[in-house]
């Protein structure tokens, strides 16, 4: 089992600082649940021109992220609600 680190890109911090305290708690949760159950767990892909993403849902809010293979990072993306997270320019 590799060990994996956790990343947050300049834009993810943002967006979860954004967040009203319960969302981010929520969040926070959930990303805490994927750094320690990623070696069981088979990753959402995105399509089109997200297809280099996977996602992690969240309620109503996506969690997109990447992941590095060879240096086992997982770097957090971007923070958005569904509505407008695969609206947005990578």
């Amino acid at each position: 089992m590799a060990s994996w680190s956790l990343k947050f890109s300049p834009g993810a911090n943002k967006d979860l600082s954004k967040l009203d305290s319960e969302i981010r708690l929520r969040v926070i949760e959930k990303l805490e649940w994927l750094f320690g159950n990623f070696d069981s767990i088979l990753p959402q892909v995105l399509h089109a021109e997200f297809k280099a993403f996977f996602k992690l849902r969240v309620g109503d809010w996506r969690v997109m992220y990447k992941i590095d293979w060879i240096e086992h990072v997982i770097t957090i993306r971007y923070i958005e609600h569904r509505n407008k997270v695969y609206k947005r320019k990578r």
